[in-house]
């Protein structure tokens, strides 16, 4: 996406619905999510982590985390990240399992794309592959991102 008026937002109409940045940084916030949202889409580049990978990882100043929870339940998160060319890319982005198939991948994925819009990038961006949600691709779509490049790659 290069420009904010391409972003074709969806909102959620539930008031429990809410995200907020985690402001006090935990590396344990980060690696937690990353196992509880990524499981059933089988992420693994993340998996062999040491903690101290994790520490400087979700440390880095470039890296914004946000938390999205229904009520007082947990419900997903995104992570921004500021790349070296002036964009920000949506690094990593969910919902927890009991919270799919709700309505609310929309609404998460409009507040990533505006968090994103927020920090004056050239563009907003992110990658999805086979693991990812089968509807992850049509939701970026929808909120008007475009497919810049498409990479396979065997077995």
């Amino acid at each position: 996406m290069r420009s904010p008026d391409q972003l074709r937002p969806k909102r959620c109409a539930d008031p429990v619905f809410q995200i907020r940045e985690q402001r006090e940084r935990d590396w344990r916030f980060n690696r937690d999510l990353y196992f509880a949202v990524g499981e059933q889409w089988n992420w693994i580049d993340k998996r062999p982590w040491t903690d101290e990978q994790w520490k400087e990882y979700a440390s880095a100043p470039e890296l914004r985390t946000f938390a999205a929870y229904y009520g007082d339940v947990l419900a997903g998160y995104y992570e921004l990240r500021c790349d070296a060319e002036g964009g920000v890319e949506i690094a990593y982005f969910g919902l927890l399992p009991e919270f799919i198939g709700r309505g609310l991948g929309g609404p998460l994925l409009t507040s990533a794309i505006e968090e994103a819009w927020r920090m004056s990038p050239k563009r907003a961006w992110v990658h999805t592959c086979n693991h990812d949600h089968p509807k992850a691709l049509a939701n970026y779509q929808a909120r008007g991102m475009v497919i810049y490049k498409v990479e396979e790659t065997a077995g």
